[in-house]
């Protein structure tokens, strides 16, 4: 048997001799560079980090996207993580981690941690690719084969909204979040209603709390009716009710057995949460507003959360979102990770890979891509029936076609012009 020489990969010398690799590395492969591809095929700036090395055709992608801040996380991914890990051996994906989110001093937050999250996810498709493997083999493999996924309905009144529930549930899915609109212009998940609903206050498009209490519950009387009983309904409060307030519409919507109620707090009351779940008749989800791994560990463990919503993206990526689920498990929390238009094909994938390797998975968020984001996103996985599953590719299984991305430039999000608008008939300012 003739020996076959080892293949000799080009060296690769940090950009500063500080950062050079701790200890001796398995082998010669090294990250040559880091940078973000900012990309809107549905008009939703999505932001991806990719990692390149010297082994020829080798790299990883990563979701990095904060849709409403992708300038300042581009520049964080460019500026200042290549610096710190171009010329490492990219398997140390821990301690490349764990470097990026202490090297600045202060940490946490999501311009940071999104970066960071492009980052981690980017060196375990490369580990993945490295291995021949799916990501999710690399976790420990299938505990299911698939992930159950809802989609959003939403209409302008709560005939609109039942008719597109209807619709979803016709194509295949068995659970479906259903918001429906109300007066003024800053009701959340439907379309802006023109009409002003208080002619006589001082804001006559705001958006009132008492309406919002009073037409949800109707809204679920009538999804139940029309629906039937083995539909899951679920519905985002976007934050905007008190704890009381919270606790009166949890109790209004007890009889129609809702699958969950998320996020009815702001994050700035987030630690009246047990409080709040402790007198809640339905499930209560939280944590898509959560920008850091502990404080999304703290809802998960302090007993104010029966599912937890977090954007990976934001809080670390999958290796924050790999010890989440962990925890998860121990307390008896299930998972129903954030992933609606602004997040990446790269992070849906990551996401799932999450889903099939965790017995605390509860539901999974989807989004019908268009077909821009498939010829962007080579790989982008597909729902059917309302089933998402992983790809048996190695790594994510999703590539990102650059020429393709070139053609869709992302501008600024249109989130801070409608946050501006949320105001209550007073004219103050409501969370968005």
């Amino acid at each position: 048997m003739t020996d076959v020489p080892p293949v000799r990969l080009p060296a690769v010398d940090p950009v500063d001799p500080a950062f050079a690799n701790p200890w001796p590395a398995r082998d010669g492969t090294r990250i040559t560079g880091v940078r973000a591809i900012v990309t809107a095929p549905d008009g939703i700036p999505l932001v991806v980090v990719r990692v390149d090395t010297n082994v020829p055709g080798l790299y990883g992608l990563g979701c990095a996207t904060y849709t409403q801040r992708w300038h300042a996380v581009a520049a964080y991914v460019e500026q200042h993580l290549e610096r710190i890990v171009v010329g490492r051996y990219p398997g140390d994906i821990g301690d490349l981690v764990r470097l990026a989110r202490l090297a600045p001093y202060w940490r946490e937050g999501p311009v940071g941690n999104n970066a960071i999250s492009g980052l981690d996810m980017a060196l375990w498709d490369i580990a993945g690719k490295r291995a021949g493997m799916p990501v999710h083999e690399l976790l420990g493999g299938k505990v299911r084969d698939a992930a159950d996924t809802y989609l959003h309905a939403s209409g302008r009144t709560v005939q609109e909204t039942i008719d597109d529930a209807a619709r979803i549930v016709d194509a295949g899915w068995r659970h479906v979040r259903i918001q429906t609109g109300q007066p003024g212009l800053g009701h959340y998940g439907t379309a802006a209603d023109p009409e002003p609903g208080y002619p006589a206050a001082p804001n006559p498009h705001g958006w009132s709390v008492e309406e919002y209490l009073r037409r949800t519950p109707r809204l679920f009387a009538a999804a139940r009716e029309a629906l039937g009983e083995q539909v899951e309904l679920l519905h985002d409060v976007h934050s905007r009710l008190t704890p009381k307030q919270a606790v009166m519409l949890a109790r209004a919507l007890e009889p129609y057995r809702p699958f969950f109620l998320e996020d009815v707090l702001a994050p700035e009351h987030w630690d009246r949460l047990p409080e709040v779940r402790a007198v809640s008749p339905v499930p209560i989800a939280v944590g898509e507003l959560a920008t850091s791994f502990p404080d999304a560990a703290r809802l998960v463990l302090g007993g104010g959360v029966d599912l937890i919503r977090c954007h990976i993206s934001a809080i670390g990526g999958l290796s924050a979102g790999r010890a989440l689920a962990t925890a998860a498990e121990m307390v008896g929390v299930r998972t129903a990770w954030h992933a609606p238009g602004d997040t990446s094909p790269v992070g849906a994938a990551a996401n799932v890979a999450l889903d099939v390797t965790s017995t605390a998975f509860g539901i999974q968020e989807g989004h019908v891509y268009s077909d821009a984001v498939h010829e962007v996103f080579p790989g982008t996985l597909r729902i059917v029936d309302g089933w998402l599953r992983p790809h048996d590719a190695p790594g994510f299984g999703v590539d990102l076609d650059e020429r393709a991305a070139a053609r869709y430039p992302a501008d600024l999000a249109g989130h801070d012009a409608w946050a501006a608008g949320v105001r209550a008939p007073d004219g103050g300012l409501v969370a968005p």
